[in-house]
């Protein structure tokens, strides 16, 4: 057992010191090749222009390590992952990074970015990972794999589509894509979410209760990733994720969520606050204000909002990250019904938060308004 996780820290130091390196190596091929996030006076807050193509390093990183352990020892292919589940997650993984860098680089439309992470999914779900079954919370299991058409078979293994399951896998990859994208608004807010929701992964997949090693190695090489490339995007950034990598972050950690027998709602619990946030946004989007809800850039989540009371970037940034390994933590102690009751007080705890932020935030630009009105 010392031997195992003797095994886990070398992957999380692997992957931490190659995020380093490969996070350096993408600054500089950002710079070189212009692709940088240049201030624009608004919701943007660096003041300098700031390479992008970060993503690159943590999805360099994390492959390099996980197709070490998956050819160079027997640690990681076997009772939850198969090596074809790699394979795809590499196709898709790289399908996000090719967006992404077009996208860092011409700035593409709306219609245009939205094809990376569709592709991406489909590359999952063809190579065979996706939700079967999931824990009712009011006892048993749901089982979606009722209607299925099996298109052929390679070396013992069934390739199909699966209705239910697959649909259920498309919609929960892709919101949790465009959660951690929405997220994306502080300096090191994305990295830090994905290496504590990975180190909960690891934590619950590592409990005598589940005990799936081979998932948690998967989840602390993440860990290892996007903690190594914090170490260049904590405040005051010196590279950011770019469009690419906060989509791979929260590809990854919808994947493992599955691998790892279908946590969804222990990724919810991670991911509660905000999927909230990005839920109101959203909404308020949509049916207020009347504007693409995915391009628009305004100052109305709540990161910005704990800004605009008053806390500095670090505070802000540490704020969120408690939020998302307390309410992350309970799923390491609860059973299925007790996660709803959390995401339940997940839920009210967001209403309060960002009732009173909004209160507090208006009656201080008031406040500013009246003074500069003198």
């Amino acid at each position: 057992m010392l031997g195992l996780y003797i095994n886990y820290f070398l992957a999380f130091s692997a992957a931490f010191i190659l995020a380093v390196v490969f996070t350096w190596a993408a600054r500089a091929l950002a710079l070189h090749w212009g692709v940088v996030d240049r201030p624009d006076g608004g919701r943007q807050l660096h003041l300098e222009p700031v390479p992008l193509l970060g993503g690159l390093g943590v999805f360099l990183a994390f492959f390099a390590v996980v197709f070490y352990f998956a050819y160079g020892t027997d640690m990681l292919v076997g009772q939850n992952i198969l090596l074809k589940y790699l394979w795809a997650l590499l196709a898709a993984g790289g399908l996000l990074m090719i967006g992404g860098v077009l996208d860092d680089k011409f700035n593409l439309k709306p219609k245009w970015q939205i094809v990376w992470p569709i592709l991406a999914i489909l590359a999952v779900i063809a190579g065979g990972i996706g939700v079967s079954k999931i824990t009712n919370p009011f006892g048993g299991l749901l089982y979606l794999d009722q209607y299925q058409w099996i298109f052929f078979w390679h070396n013992g293994i069934a390739y199909k589509l699966t209705l239910f399951a697959d649909l259920l896998t498309f919609f929960w990859l892709l919101g949790m894509m465009y959660t951690v994208k929405l997220l994306d608004g502080l300096d090191g807010l994305v990295s830090g979410f994905g290496a504590i929701g990975a180190l909960i992964i690891f934590l619950l997949s590592t409990a005598t209760r589940w005990w799936q090693p081979d998932t948690a190695l998967l989840a602390i090489i993440l860990c290892g990733a996007a903690s190594g490339f914090l170490v260049w995007n904590r405040h005051p950034a010196k590279i950011f994720l770019g469009e690419g990598g906060p989509l791979f972050i929260g590809f990854m950690l919808g994947v493992l969520s599955i691998i790892a027998g279908g946590k969804i709602a222990t990724a919810l619990l991670i991911m509660g606050v905000p999927i909230l946030d990005v839920l109101w946004v959203i909404l308020r989007r949509l049916f207020w204000e009347k504007k693409n809800p995915f391009r628009s850039a305004d100052r109305g989540h709540l990161h910005f909002r704990l800004l605009d009371i008053g806390l500095s970037h670090r505070q802000a940034v540490w704020v969120l990250y408690l939020f998302a390994a307390g309410f992350g933590s309970l799923a390491l102690f609860l059973q299925s019904q007790d996660k709803l009751i959390a995401l339940g007080a997940v839920a009210g705890v967001m209403i309060v938060l960002g009732g009173t932020l909004a209160v507090v935030s208006r009656e201080k630009n008031v406040k500013i308004k009246n003074q500069n009105g003198k």
